[in-house]
């Protein structure tokens, strides 16, 4: 009698074991999870739409409308989708196992600074680029406290991660997280979600077997669908701030872009850019280069070309900017870091082949970063990916 039911314990165990991977590893780095993949969802279930997957572009529709992250040029179809939505600010992780991530050259800006122990990370922002295409955003990794500052200055932005620092201190992502009250607002953690909208792809590298953390991957179009069931669309929650109430308002509403250019001719006084964030990590060192044809600064990190996953495409940025800032850490156990993210400091930046001493500004965690010259003006920036690497002020950057 015990070993026809140890039997059927086993069977259902390894019924269930078998399942769970099928699901776990259904995606391949070639499938778009959207509407079609024959995967029901539970944004499908409820009656979302998976915009990006039905927006058709006509080749011949002018590009006349600005993306306000990014300044680049877009049609009146992708500004009529992406106005629909709040930006994604994506936590994406840099560790060699997690190479070459998926979604980072459609990003509008990327926010890049250490997570512990010399590994760096990436926060990108997803907003006007993706809305002709669902985009794959892989592998999604763990909040980080400054990450979250940077990311409070685009007026709740959905932000996505998977769980996070939560040791008790300055470096308490979660803690903080909950503290702003973004769980009723913004904040879409794996955590609390889970597949469909997220799933561990194991096989997302052909050839390359790594550890499950570097395998969570989502698409842009179902984590909007998430966003649209809890209704942060764009129109932001209704509030209240002591005994007043502030009604809904759009997510741009008070939102100041950065001032962008047209300029179109070439310096030649900054057509390679290096900087390491550690002395001696060179995996995680990086250098641009210049493409004068394209005026785009073509990434190379630790020797090698920056490729995306997903189009093949090495990644290339419109602007580089290098933020200079107290960088402190190891704080922990952990070896969480901390960087200074408000007041001002000193900033460079580099766009069409030129080198420019920046000041940038930051008033609170929710104010807006911005550079400005000696006059306090702001510096206009090129149309497309600007690229923001946080680095210690005693960060050497060769040019």
């Amino acid at each position: 009698m015990h070993k026809k039911l140890l039997l059927f314990v086993l069977g259902l165990y390894l019924v269930s074991a078998v399942g769970s991977f099928t699901a776990f590893s259904y995606f391949s780095p070639t499938t778009k999870m959207s509407v079609g993949s024959g995967v029901p969802s539970d944004e499908e279930e409820s009656g979302q739409t998976l915009l990006g997957s039905l927006l058709t572009i006509v080749p011949t529709d002018p590009r006349d409308q600005e993306c306000p992250l990014s300044g680049a040029m877009y049609t009146k179809q992708e500004r009529e989708a992406w106005e629909k939505h709040r930006p994604l600010a994506v936590m994406i992780e840099n560790s060699p196992d997690a190479r070459p991530q998926s979604g980072m050259s459609k990003a509008d800006v990327v926010f890049e600074a250490m997570a512990e122990g010399g590994v760096t990370r990436f926060m990108g922002m997803f907003y006007c680029a993706v809305q002709a295409n669902d985009t794959t955003l892989a592998p999604v990794r763990s909040a980080r406290t400054y990450f979250v500052d940077y990311a409070s200055g685009f007026n709740l932005p959905l932000y996505v991660h998977v769980g996070g620092a939560n040791l008790d201190g300055p470096a308490d992502a979660l803690g903080q997280i909950s503290k702003y009250g973004w769980a009723l607002e913004n904040d879409l953690n794996q955590f609390s979600i889970g597949y469909p909208t997220f799933v561990r792809n194991n096989d997302r590298i052909k050839g390359k077997d790594v550890a499950t953390e570097h395998t969570m991957e989502t698409t842009t179009e179902l984590l909007w669908a998430v966003g649209d069931k809890r209704e942060w669309t764009n129109l932001s929650p209704e509030r209240k701030i002591g005994r007043t109430v502030v009604a809904p308002e759009e997510w741009s509403a008070g939102f100041k872009p950065w001032t962008f250019s047209d300029e179109t001719t070439s310096a030649s006084d900054a057509t390679k850019i290096s900087y390491e964030f550690w002395t001696g990590f060179e995996q995680f060192g990086v250098e641009w280069q210049y493409d004068a044809t394209t005026r785009m600064y073509k990434r190379v990190m630790a020797g090698q070309p920056h490729i995306d996953l997903d189009t093949g495409e090495q990644i290339a940025a419109a602007n580089v900017v290098v933020l200079l800032t107290v960088e402190k850490g190891p704080i922990d156990e952990l070896k969480h870091m901390l960087y200074t993210t408000t007041g001002t400091g000193k900033a460079l930046i580099f766009h069409n082949g030129e080198a420019i001493t920046a000041k940038w500004t930051k008033k609170t965690r929710e104010s807006e970063l911005r550079f400005t010259d000696s006059a306090g003006k702001d510096i206009p920036m090129a149309r497309g990916l600007t690229w923001i690497s946080i680095v210690d002020t005693s960060t050497e950057v060769v040019y």
